[in-house]
């Protein structure tokens, strides 16, 4: 039996529980630093904290991290991976990723997507609802691509980024690390680390 662990019991965290069970997995369960308060997550039940999920690690074949926050999801991921864990991928069925682009372990790839050739996407990135990330992009780790979000050809994007809802990025941009694009903006020149923009073009 194939059994997933996902710590994160979170709304995000049911989307990654439903693609799971969608791509085959038998059994899911979480784990939160919130245990015992949170007993439950949707359909799913929750078995406890991050500690515990490390002493039982046995019990499953992988582990993901299902936190939104890019940094501590980045974290917990690296923390699982010095502790021996397995981490999954997980892609949803509907997305279309093409062969020659290359998934690292712990990243999710939500429904709708369309990733293109030569693109890499990092440890630990979420890849959201119906956005599109075109050929030869770099998506460093713990990144998070908002749903709608559309990442034109030869972008790069750096560690713990998110590009907000609706925004979209002009070929060839380099977004720094820990930059935030807000909702809807329009990214036509380099973001340098660090920077919060928005508008149209984005500032």
């Amino acid at each position: 039996m194939r059994r997933l662990a996902i710590l994160g019991a979170s709304g995000h965290g049911k989307v990654v529980a439903e693609i799971a069970e969608l791509t085959g997995w038998d059994e899911v369960v979480f784990f939160d630093d919130a245990f015992p308060v949170f007993g439950a997550n949707g359909e799913w039940s929750v078995q406890g904290a991050t500690e515990d999920l490390v002493v039982g690690m046995e019990g499953f074949s992988a582990a993901i991290v299902a936190i939104g926050d890019n940094q501590i999801r980045l974290e917990k991921s690296r923390y699982l991976l010095s502790e021996g864990f397995t981490l999954a991928t997980l892609i949803h069925p509907s997305s279309v990723v093409s062969k020659y682009a290359k998934i690292e372990v712990g990243a999710v790839v939500m429904a709708g997507v369309i990733i293109n050739p030569f693109t890499s996407i990092g440890l630990a990135s979420i890849i959201n609802t119906s956005c599109s990330v075109d050929h030869d992009c770099i998506i460093s780790e713990g990144v998070h691509i908002s749903p709608g979000a559309h990442v034109a050809g030869g972008v790069s994007v750096g560690e713990l980024s998110w590009l907000g809802i609706g925004c979209a990025v002009k070929q060839g941009v380099e977004i720094g690390t820990s930059v935030i694009v807000a909702a809807g903006a329009i990214v036509v020149n380099d973001i340098p680390n660090n920077s919060l923009v928005k508008g149209v073009p984005a500032k």
